[in-house]
């Protein structure tokens, strides 16, 4: 539980209190409430409580790292009043979501603002909630916890670590977060402290053929499996890569769901077979020149900047750009999940035959 401005054990206490007590969230009060106070008329705000119980102040996020804590969420909702915090687990694993409740209901349209900001190096969704969600979201913690409180003298997100030291190891590993140029012989660099080849590497793709950020490594032992998770949550390039216990069976699944990366005729890995890159996330304010300053440290001309627009003339948010070679778009692939403007920006391998694909779907 956080509260900013309050002691430890009032911390402790706080989601117990809105449980057991009434407040201005769950129908008319007997007296005023410090956690909310309506504007007085006659200048409502644009939606209007008068009459009705305000609504419930509970945002939900999703996509949070697994390291994360409720410090890291007060910080990312700095400015707004973090009354609790309760991090969502399945099986006693970090799932990623978490609820946060708020001073008052006004404040859940500031926190809404904060949709895909990063936390750390992650991009972070947020969405308006219920009450009913929140506490159903409770309940599931009492229960995961086997009658235990959800409250945890220890951030929530460590019995997802708990859970991977747990595991049972067959001695692969699943590896998440790649950056999409990441290649074989990068892998092999990044476990440089254990014996692999590229024959027990296997990179996986997207069904049309591009890579997922994920990828199974066979290692020599189950012993070694394990001590490899040691890596777990360093960084390969600019991205920070998480680790999992995985099994043959896993990476079969994941091969039928959509494949391994294709290769070339030199049996290489082929990530970038082209100089063509797909944007996606672009703000639809966007312009060419902002795609340039985006990619400022390589050399593009207008003409190689292809925004997409639909059949009613409306930027998609995407677009392809033209290299001046399969290297510098390999090499540009390192600003994947950067910034322009406001928004997080994902980038694609692609060819010139998408780009046609996807002209002639616009106008």
């Amino acid at each position: 539980m956080f509260y900013r401005g309050s002691d430890a054990r009032e911390m402790g206490l706080k989601r117990q209190r809105v449980m057991d007590h009434g407040s201005s969230y769950f129908g008319a009060s007997p007296g005023p409430s410090y956690m909310y106070n309506p504007p007085p008329p006659p200048a409502p705000p644009a939606y209007s409580y008068i009459g009705q119980p305000p609504p419930f102040p509970v945002v939900r996020l999703r996509g949070l790292p697994f390291d994360c804590t409720e410090a890291d969420i007060a910080e990312f909702f700095h400015n707004l009043d973090v009354i609790d915090v309760l991090f969502v687990h399945k099986g006693g694993k970090f799932t990623g979501e978490a609820f946060s409740v708020l001073g008052y209901p006004l404040q859940v349209d500031f926190a809404l603002q904060r949709n895909r900001q990063n936390i750390g190096r992650r991009y972070v969704e947020v969405f308006r909630s219920r009450k009913d969600e929140y506490y159903k979201a409770i309940a599931n913690e009492v229960s995961d916890a086997r009658g235990g409180s959800p409250r945890r003298a220890v951030p929530r997100a460590r019995s997802f670590d708990e859970g991977k030291d747990l595991a049972e190891h067959t001695g692969f590993l699943r590896m998440r977060g790649l950056p999409f140029s990441a290649s074989k012989e990068d892998i092999i660099d990044f476990f440089k402290d254990f014996v692999l080849s590229e024959e027990k590497i296997s990179i996986t793709a997207t069904s049309d053929g591009r890579p997922t950020g994920e990828a199974y490594v066979e290692f020599g032992s189950p012993e070694d499996s394990r001590a490899a998770m040691s890596r777990d949550r360093m960084t390969l390039g600019s991205r920070y890569i998480e680790l999992f216990p995985s099994s043959r069976e896993e990476l079969d699944e994941a091969i039928s769901r959509g494949g391994l990366l294709p290769k070339s005729a030199d049996g290489k890995d082929l990530t970038v077979p082209t100089g063509v890159l797909r944007m996606r996330g672009l703000p639809f304010s966007a312009g060419k020149d902002d795609i340039m300053e985006f990619f400022k440290d390589f050399v593009l001309s207008e003409d190689s900047i292809h925004v997409t627009f639909n059949f009613e003339g409306r930027p998609t948010g995407e677009a392809f750009v033209e290299f001046a070679s399969p290297e510098d778009a390999k090499a540009a692939l390192a600003k994947d999940r950067m910034t322009l403007g406001s928004r997080y920006i994902e980038l694609f391998p692609s060819s010139l035959e998408e780009l046609n694909e996807s002209a002639s779907r616009g106008r």
